[in-house]
Formats: C-alpha cells, sequence, structure tokens
C-alpha cells in the first residue's frame, strides 16, 4: 500500500501520494493527474505501477482541492496559479529522481489531460531525468529538440477535447525532433476514458491502454 507525504516545491511544502513495490525499490515514474485533481484513480493507478514494480509518484497539483463537474474543474482551472503547479510539477521529479527507492538515473512520467500537457514539458526540461513519457488525452508545444524520452500517446477517436490535427501536429513536432513516438487511438471512446469514476470511462480501451503502458515502461526503464 501507498502513502500520502509531502515534497518540496520552491518555497512551497505540496503533497503527493508514493507507491512502492513489494521489493522496495524499482524504476521511478511520475503520475500527474487531469484537473480533476488527485482523484483515486490516480491513487489507484500508483498501486497498480507499484504492483508492477515501479516506484510510483503522484503530486497534487490542485493543492487539495478535487473537482467532480467540468464546471468545477474551470473553476480550479481559472484560479489556478500555473507558476506554483509548474514548481510542484518540477518538484515532484526531484523529490521522485532523488528517493532511494528509485532504481536507475531516468524516469517515466505518466500524464491525464492538463498532466498529459506538463508531462511533455517535463520531457524537454528535464532530458536527463525523463527517459519515457506517457500522455493520456493532452497535447503540448514543448521544446521536443530537448528532449531524449520515448513517447507514447493515447487518444479517443471522439475526443471533443483534442482535435485531431492538433494531436497530428504535435506527433510531427516530436518526429520531426527524431524522438521515437507511438501513437494509439482507441475506437468509440473519448476524452478521460482511462478515469473509472468519470462517464466516459471505458474498461476495455483501458485495460487495453494500461497494458501498452506497462509495456512500454517496462521496456524503456529496463524493468526487470
Amino acid at each position: 500500500m501507498g502513502t500520502h507525504t509531502t515534497f518540496q516545491a520552491g518555497t512551497t511544502t505540496t503533497a503527493g501520494y508514493l507507491a512502492l513495490p513489494e521489493r522496495g525499490h524499482g524504476p521511478g515514474v511520475l503520475v500527474l493527474h487531469a484537473w480533476w485533481g488527485l482523484t483515486a484513480p490516480i491513487v489507484t493507478l500508483c498501486e497498480r505501477l507499484a504492483q508492477g514494480g515501479f516506484v510510483a509518484f503522484a503530486p497534487d497539483l490542485n493543492a487539495g482541492r478535487t473537482a467532480a463537474t467540468i464546471a468545477d474543474a474551470e473553476a480550479l482551472m481559472k484560479a489556478r496559479d500555473r507558476r506554483a503547479t509548474s514548481a510542484a510539477a518540477d518538484g515532484a521529479l526531484a523529490y521522485l529522481h532523488a528517493h532511494p527507492a528509485v532504481a536507475g538515473e531516468r524516469l517515466g512520467v505518466i500524464g491525464f489531460s492538463m498532466g498529459g500537457s506538463m508531462a511533455l514539458d517535463l520531457a524537454s526540461d528535464h532530458p536527463d531525468q525523463v527517459n519515457a513519457a506517457v500522455v493520456f488525452y493532452g497535447t503540448g508545444s514543448a521544446d521536443f529538440t530537448a528532449a531524449r524520452a520515448a513517447y507514447l500517446a493515447h487518444y479517443g477517436d471522439h475526443d471533443a477535447w483534442e482535435p485531431d490535427d492538433e494531436v497530428q501536429s504535435m506527433l510531427a513536432d516530436i518526429r520531426a525532433a527524431g524522438r521515437e513516438v507511438t501513437l494509439h487511438v482507441y475506437p468509440g471512446v473519448s476524452h478521460w476514458f482511462f478515469e473509472s469514476d468519470r462517464p466516459e470511462y471505458d474498461p476495455r480501451a483501458a485495460d487495453l491502454a494500461w497494458e501498452r503502458t506497462r509495456a512500454f515502461l517496462r521496456e524503456r526503464l529496463n524493468a526487470a
């Protein structure tokens, strides 16, 4: 079982959820939640990663707040201190990288929607630390030429929040930078299809995305 803990993000102490594998050590994976906050599905994902041999850490990017509706989440986004959120992501990566249970120097990052965009930024801003970036239904315009990670991207083909032209443009930028990227598009599903507390949740697509993500991380992080 994991535990709620704290870490330093600039001058602020921030909370997060840490899950360790049974053997006590393993490759590190940072999990960045969507605008809903540090919800039960994110905690569950950390536990699943730990069961798979990874050290998983999910920072609370919403400072303890969660949202159940789009309107509430939009209100949180509007009130968000973007510098503080970015500092929390950077601080969480540093915390995980320095954790004594983490084996190896390079980490994986998984991000969902808002967190997916932040995962892209982390891979470019910290190329010596991030070796694998997994993006669920999120896009971004990071400087991919600065990154050294391989990318895995999951999208639904009924996603009104992520237009296909934006997704394809981002993938083209990643490839143009010489980075490896694998795209999976899941038929008949939409945004947030992976998160079990959302009405958009699709268990079949979520299970397949999980298996692909686990295999990708095991390969890229040399997990035994």
